[in-house]
């Protein structure tokens, strides 16, 4: 049987410039830790009634995405999340950080296709750094909702 116990060495790290991959490596993790429903909403509070077990289990999950969370965020961003009560609300708060709302996604999306139409290879660039750079602002904007 598989330890679900991850070394912090190997626990992806949120910057400023890294959203993206680190929201995919993330959602990896949560699924891999049995939290994702509690980060991402699917989570339904618990009746009042129900077993003190089950209450116990849901708080023990929660409280494991939290911990995650703060483990792979970095000085900036454990600011923003410190008071945070459950994971839910840690994870809203670095999404709405990051993401912004429709129209800061048109204004970044802009600025990406504007680099990418002033895209060139410069005389020293090697094929593969250029392509890499390519491919580095296309997911960029798919990220921000594209369809390339």
């Amino acid at each position: 049987m598989a330890s679900s116990d991850i070394s912090s060495a190997n626990l992806p790290i949120l910057t400023e410039k890294n959203w993206s991959r680190w929201n995919t490596q993330m959602q990896v993790l949560f699924r891999y830790q049995d939290v994702q429903e509690v980060v991402e909403g699917d989570y339904q509070e618990i009746p009042s009634g129900a077993a003190d077990e089950r209450k116990a289990e849901e708080r023990k999950k929660d409280n494991k995405a939290l911990f995650l969370i703060h483990q792979c965020v970095d000085d900036a961003h454990f600011e923003k999340i410190q008071h945070a009560k459950t994971a839910r609300e840690a994870w809203s708060i670095l999404v709405r950080c990051h993401t912004g709302g429709e129209k800061i996604k048109k204004v970044k999306l802009q600025t990406l296709r504007r680099q990418y139409e002033l895209m060139q290879m410069l005389d020293g660039d090697k094929i593969r750094e250029y392509f890499d750079k390519v491919i580095a602002i296309t997911n960029q904007m798919k990220g921000c909702g594209e369809a390339i």
